[in-house]
């Protein structure tokens, strides 16, 4: 394989997450220390069928590990979804001679990668690019640590509010299907109480929780709700209920939507991608297809993208046990 792939490709799909460019980096410099072309591919999925190439140097990546986003931008791609768009992909990426694939994103840019090596038998890997850290196969996912600092900070402000005004506020974070996000900021934060999806403890049980805090003299509470939670339709819903049962306090909510996915990538990040990155290129070059570059115990490793797509990081018992002990 190190003899016949002469130009690799890299593209980022699906939700931004910092420290991509970072990742973006390390595959470029890569390629270059081994003498391998590198083409960057805007606009993820549909830049391949469209067929909107750049080829990469070292010196185009400089100054990039330190920003946030993805330089190489990111869209969805309904046409790819289709077998016609997924032909044009193959042709565009033949035309240029392009040998292999290397993605940056979740489990919905991994999934069009598989369906693209089962139809046409192209070398792709993948590298894990999401904020959720909801991908199986890697201990965190790039961008998730960069999430968690700014989750905290941002909570740890609107701590000195709810304390200065004896509030109750409701904090969403992201976190559709998994709870990652919320359980640990929450902890590092030193919420109240933290809802996820992966656990729904019930109205009854909050109401429950935030009676003992007033009870022990707690004149302010932060409940931290990842997006998914099933309490509740909606976080304004749950603190409106919340609100008749606790009328001494103002219960307020905040949203922190996509501030999560931006700034700098924290030192973590930019590590991880980078270690990734030159990871991805590396299995490549070995003759590896069809898998992930995950870290696991500090250590560098594969899983297959079928397995990434479809198997579910657990979230940590242990955890769960903390938060709820230190948050009496």
């Amino acid at each position: 394989m190190k003899d016949t792939i002469k130009k690799i490709a890299v593209l980022t799909s699906g939700g931004d997450a910092p420290g991509m460019n970072a990742a973006i980096r390390a595959v470029v410099r890569a390629c270059t220390y081994y003498r391998v072309e590198c083409v960057g591919v805007y606009r993820g999925y549909q830049g391949l069928i469209e067929g909107d190439f750049e080829p990469m140097s070292a010196r185009l990546v400089s100054n990039i590990i330190n920003k946030g986003g993805t330089i190489l931008k990111s869209a969805r791609s309904l046409e790819f979804r289709t077998e016609e768009g997924r032909a044009k992909a193959y042709k565009h990426l033949k035309e240029h001679g392009i040998g292999a694939l290397i993605l940056i994103g979740g489990d919905g840019t991994f999934t069009g990668g598989l369906k693209f090596i089962q139809e046409y038998n192209f070398p792709i890997v993948g590298i894990p690019g999401t904020i959720d850290n909801d991908i199986y196969g890697t201990d965190n996912t790039i961008g998730y640590d960069t999430a968690l600092n700014t989750v905290v900070e941002v909570i740890d402000k609107i701590r000195d509010t709810a304390s200065s005004h004896n509030r109750l506020f409701f904090v969403e974070v992201m976190g559709r299907d998994a709870g990652f996000i919320a359980l640990n900021s929450g902890i590092g934060a030193g919420a109240e109480e933290i809802l996820i999806p992966e656990k729904n403890l019930g109205l009854d049980r909050l109401v429950e929780s935030l009676q003992k805090s007033k009870d022990k003299g707690k004149t302010s509470s932060i409940v931290v709700v990842s997006e998914g939670d099933k309490i509740g339709k909606n976080v304004f819903e749950l603190a409106d209920y919340i609100n008749e049962h606790f009328p001494h306090y103002e219960t307020r909510v905040s949203v922190l939507g996509h501030m999560q996915r931006g700034g700098s990538p924290s030192c973590y990040d930019r590590v991880l991608a980078s270690r990734l990155g030159v990871a991805a290129v590396d299995t490549l070059l070995d003759g590896v297809s069809g898998v992930m570059v995950g870290i696991t115990h500090n250590k560098v490793t594969t899983v297959g993208l079928n397995k990434a797509i479809k198997m579910n990081n657990d979230i940590d018992q242990e955890l769960l046990k903390v938060a709820e002990i230190i948050s009496v």
